[in-house]
């Protein structure tokens, strides 16, 4: 793959490459991808070749499209038509959809060539990717590692370099996350702004479809090709950055702190930066976050599937997932979003005087496999809080938020995320901070190198 979607697309207008061709490398790197480190679970080879080869007409024309010929991933959330799509479940291992997922649908109107489905923790419900049924999903940086979750097939995927973008699920964090641990960008937009229509639900206020890249360039144009522009132009006025202050409820190694700081030493140099120490507590809008995704993922699975068929065909974390639904009420879940709409209100009050809220993805750099409960210094929970706990605030309040890499942990080397956050509807203005900031961070090399593969 080219170093840019601009470059690749550059590339194919002046007769140098042709879509077929790169699509051919794609789909030999995404086998030897999924041999590896597990994160393709269907590459369409033949769709893909095909999908190429009109695009390759579309050159010959003169009459390319958005992302004409550029190869992309798919998460295995979203319905894709005669291509098996299992939402990371045995209980769907059969499951052909005969349509496409609406904005799958407009990625391929838009001459995307769809190289396969990236792998997703079952049904898109844990910040691991690992499946007792198919296997571990790994981090292409340290094979001991995650890769985080649930859309990390797809951080996976563009890190170790068979596809240069794709698109995921963000219900908590889920395409953040793995995008930190990664060493890629992960965007997930306003609430609503692109359509969950064929996308396997976990909790529907909450689901959020977000794309994920190489670099925040290539982010944007899929963004572009999906309706959401950045706004470059020339800002006559210097942003005004808030940095989160760092609250004692919240874990943060420091690796993750000394990286942050290093960020902020940066952000300092070209931007008004100011500290928000009025922001709500991220443990209780956790405790909320979890309380709504408990009680309408048991209505979204319950509504499907009986409770004698779920614990005999799904996997066993989701299967007593479930049978915790089974106790929460609808007191529960009204108790759950009041306190939602408080915190929510509480952050919109602290970041009404900034331009974005800069603060990190994750607490910690990619924990190790297997690993149910973490310590973060003097702070002790399991791994799905700890690695949401910094990203699931930003879901209950629908807000867009974009994860980069900064610089890497000085104890293992492995990637960092910075996370920025801006107002509801305010995308475009965060694509185009996010350009700058990752130019002044310096820190864009986010595929592995072959020869560590």
């Amino acid at each position: 793959m080219n170093d840019s979607l601009a470059g690749l697309l550059q590339d194919y207008a002046a007769g140098r490459l042709l879509p077929s061709g790169v699509t051919d490398t794609a789909i030999a790197v995404a086998k030897d991808c999924r041999a590896q480190i597990r994160a393709f679970a269907e590459i369409d080879e033949p769709g893909a070749r095909l999908a190429a080869a009109l695009s390759d007409d579309y050159y010959r024309n003169r009459t390319p499209r958005a992302l004409e010929g550029i190869p992309i991933g798919v998460k295995d959330l979203f319905d894709t038509a005669g291509l098996t799509t299992r939402y990371g479940s045995p209980a769907y291992s059969e499951n052909v959809p005969s349509t496409d997922a609406e904005v799958v649908r407009s990625l391929k109107q838009s001459g995307a060539v769809v190289v396969g489905k990236t792998t997703t923790h079952e049904f898109a419900w844990g910040v691991t990717t690992a499946s007792e049924r198919f296997g571990d999903t790994l981090n292409p940086w340290d094979h001991s590692k995650i890769p985080g979750g649930s859309s990390g097939g797809m951080a996976a995927s563009i890190a170790y370099g068979a596809v240069n973008v794709g698109i995921g699920t963000d219900t908590g964090g889920s395409v953040r996350i793995p995008a930190a641990l990664c060493g890629v960008v992960g965007f997930k937009p306003t609430y609503g702004l692109l359509s969950t229509h064929g996308v396997f639900p976990l909790a529907p206020s909450l689901d959020h479809v977000g794309i994920m890249g190489r670099s925040v360039g290539d982010t944007k144009m899929v963004a572009a090709a999906l309706g959401i522009r950045s706004n470059d132009a020339p800002r006559g006025s210097r942003y005004r950055v808030g940095i989160a202050v760092k609250a004692t409820d919240l874990p943060i190694s420091r690796d993750v702190e000394i990286s942050f700081e290093l960020a902020r030493t940066v952000l300092e140099r070209h931007y008004e930066v100011v500290e928000v120490d009025d922001l709500p507590s991220f443990k209780r809008g956790f405790e909320a976050f979890a309380g709504i995704v408990l009680a309408e993922a048991g209505m979204v699975h319950f509504s499907r599937h009986d409770r004698e068929h779920v614990q005999a065909s799904y996997g066993a974390e989701t299967a007593s997932r479930l049978a915790l639904a089974e106790e929460t009420t609808i007191g529960n879940y009204a108790a759950s979003q009041r306190l939602r709409r408080e915190f929510v209100r509480k952050l919109d009050n602290a970041m009404i005087n900034c331009d974005f809220l800069v603060l990190p993805t994750c607490p910690c750099s990619a924990p190790t496999r297997g690993t149910d409960r973490i310590t973060i210094g003097k702070w002790s929970g399991s791994i799905r809080e700890a690695l949401m706990i910094y990203t699931a605030p930003f879901n209950l309040a629908g807000t867009p938020a974009l994860s980069l890499p900064m610089s890497p942990a000085r104890t293992d080397g492995m990637p960092v995320g910075l996370q920025i956050v801006a107002g509801r509807g305010r995308d475009g203005e965060l694509l185009a901070f996010a350009s700058e900031v990752e130019a002044r961070l310096g820190f864009r090399e986010s595929r592995v190198d072959p020869m560590k593969r």
